[in-house]
């Protein structure tokens, strides 16, 4: 389970990655923008599911369990701050449709893959169920 739950973590970094850039490199973090992604919570997202991977890995070195409930604990506002971005980017998603005339820049993240944007939310999901049975089982 430990290890699933690496796995998967990473994976979902890697997915969070690239929208990251995807947003960056389309102006997503610049004033007036028109993003609906607030700075704070998607670098707040980022900095916290970091810092909790780190902590599962210092888990995985040590078999400190303390530190998977750590781990668990981190994911919890994590998980907050993705559902927070999910649900102001689906009204993005339909203003990309709206913009397509050419009145007014389209956010950022309106040109986010739903593909990425399911694997991210669906490997987010697994991660935080594996940590929390690896949490309990210790």
């Amino acid at each position: 389970m430990e290890i699933a739950a690496l796995v998967t973590w990473v994976l979902t970094a890697l997915g969070g990655f690239y929208l990251l850039a995807g947003w960056l490199s389309r102006g997503g973090a610049k004033q007036g923008s028109g993003s609906h992604l607030p700075v704070p919570v998607i670098f707040g997202h980022f900095a916290l599911a970091a810092v909790g991977l780190v902590v599962w890995i210092a888990y995985l070195l040590t078999g400190n369990h303390a530190l998977a409930w750590t781990a668990l604990i981190i994911l919890v506002p994590v998980a907050a701050l993705g559902f927070t971005m999910l649900a102001r980017w689906m009204p993005a998603r339909r203003v990309r449709a709206t913009v397509a005339a050419g009145q007014q820049p389209a956010p950022a993240e309106s040109n986010f893959p739903v593909p990425v944007v399911v694997a991210h939310g669906v490997l987010a999901v697994v991660t935080v169920v594996l940590v929390l049975i690896t949490a309990i089982a210790g």
